[in-house]
């Protein structure tokens, strides 16, 4: 059996997953799907004791079949290595009567580590599709705060690529500007869009979309763009190893045994996140329910209840900028299974997206969703105190996206047959000012100031690559209207 891939949107492309990898965005706008996912299932019953990267290379020979054991070996091993803060990678912890798993012990201190270490492992794999031994490949990424970093941390001085990361002015952390704007590299560039996520995420597909300046890259730059985004499947696959990882440790912990299901409560803004629990469960993963955790942008929240998606509604700033997203891209994988791989369902509703701002999908659809997504949402106040209510109550510290989903499952009816994993998605330290306010602790001096008095508060320790921050030297201090964004990239091609 051959895995191929094509867009959601039509099933002319007929790719192997390094061909969807190096590519990133369909030609047509749709995202790269495989026809085969869920006909292979990966054997859970030897889970238990099995570290991370045993686990990884069962998941991903799953799911990208075209590298080989030797090559997903070598990724493996170099993206979930030293530069990790526990080698269990993602590890899960009790939580009250709950769990938490951990995706933030790596580089950057956030979930997107996990993709974004063995991203660039997965690129330096693939080969040119025209041939043309000089060709590079330039990510470009829209950012809403942690893609940008774990992304550039990947990519820095990675052979035969370079990394343009776009981010909203004013609308990320210090910690994480801060990030972005001193990453060390000759092949990155950093700039600030003035405009919020939404309006730079679509710039930049519109960019991926425009074949005038594809031929001009090439021709000028040997250059090829592709995405970091968890648009690219190569970015979404690695996500899914850490739900079996959580399996495993639960296995490993007594808590279930092999079969048992079990619940995930997942902050998300673009859908990336907990459409890799969606491909679990696809790929034999006994998972009950999915539970989406929005912030007071809720779009899909209204999405998941009404079956009607409307990004025509206000922009919300929040303390979780994160996800403060109304345009889910991801949300496309998800409609084209659950529509019964319906390409043209798919091109329509996201046709009425483009030019109406919304899209309504069919009731008996929205009632298959509903079986498996679940979904909350918490406002600015609910996530304050959900921060103090975690930390009074478990003396654990989470950072106000976790606090979404912390707020969300403390809703929930609990099943005491069902065990429920929180997946905390950054570190408290990307966000330290908003968890002290929540904590009742000082909050007026720098990030760094806030971090040092969280750590004496707490008996916590605040991450060396983030603390260090404050004495990192500023690189990159571009910024450029949304329409600036194209010459940006091309100049940056020019660079590499």
């Amino acid at each position: 059996m051959v895995t191929t891939f094509h867009s959601t949107r039509s099933t002319t492309d007929s790719l192997t997953s390094k061909q969807a990898i190096r590519l990133g965005l369909a030609d047509d706008g749709g995202l790269f799907v495989s026809d085969q996912l869920g006909e292979t299932k990966v054997s859970i019953d030897d889970l238990a004791g099995m570290s991370y990267q045993a686990i990884a290379q069962r998941v991903l020979g799953a799911l990208l079949p075209d590298f080989t054991e030797e090559e997903l070996a070598q990724c493996i091993a170099e993206a979930y290595g030293e530069q990790w803060a526990d080698e269990k990678i993602t590890p899960v912890k009790p939580l009250g009567d709950d769990y938490v798993m951990e995706l933030f012990n790596g580089p950057t201190s956030a979930f997107k580590d996990v993709a974004l270490q063995i991203l660039p492992r997965f690129m330096a794999r693939t080969t040119p599709a025209d041939g043309d031994d000089n060709e590079k490949i330039m990510i470009v990424t829209a950012t809403s705060g942690d893609t940008g970093k774990a992304a550039l941390a990947g990519f820095a001085d990675a052979a035969g690529t370079g990394i343009t990361v776009f981010y909203p002015e004013g609308k990320v952390s210090q910690v994480q500007e801060l990030q972005m704007t001193t990453q060390a590299g000759s092949n990155v560039n950093v700039c600030a869009v003035k405009g919020n996520f939404d309006d730079a995420q679509s710039a930049v597909k519109r960019i991926f979309g425009d074949k005038k300046l594809a031929a001009r890259l090439a021709k000028d730059s040997h250059v090829v763009l592709s995405s970091a985004n968890s648009i690219n499947v190569g970015r979404l696959v690695p996500q899914v190893v850490y739900y079996f990882s959580a399996y495993a440790q639960l296995l490993e912990q007594q808590v279930i045994n092999v079969g048992d299901e079990v619940e995930f409560v997942v902050p998300t803004g673009n859908f990336g996140d907990i459409l890799a629990g969606y491909y679990a469960k696809l790929l034999g993963l006994p998972v009950k329910h999915l539970v989406v955790a929005s912030d007071k942008n809720n779009v899909l929240f209204d999405f998941l209840t009404t079956g009607t998606y409307n990004r025509q509604r206000p922009f919300f700033q929040t303390i979780s900028p994160s996800m403060d997203i109304l345009v889910s891209s991801n949300l496309e994988r998800m409609l084209y299974y659950m529509s019964d791989k319906d390409t043209r369902l798919i091109s329509m509703l996201m046709n009425d997206l483009k030019q109406w701002g919304a899209y309504e999908i069919p009731s008996g659809m929205l009632a298959k969703i509903r079986q498996i997504f679940g979904t909350g949402w918490a406002d600015e106040n609910q996530v304050r105190e959900m921060i103090a209510d975690c930390w009074n109550k478990n003396h654990y510290v989470i950072d106000p996206h976790t606090a979404c989903g912390y707020f969300v499952m403390q809703q929930m009816p609990r099943d005491p047959l069902t065990p429920r994993v929180l997946l905390a998605t950054a570190s408290p330290y990307k966000f330290p000012r908003v968890v002290n306010e929540s904590l009742g602790l000082d909050a007026t001096g720098t990030d760094f100031a806030c971090m040092d008095v969280l750590a004496e508060a707490t008996g916590t320790t605040a991450p060396a690559a983030l603390r260090g921050l404050e004495n990192a030297d500023v690189r990159f201090d571009n910024v450029v209207e949304v329409d600036g964004m194209e010459d940006f990239v091309e100049h940056a091609a020019k660079t590499l």
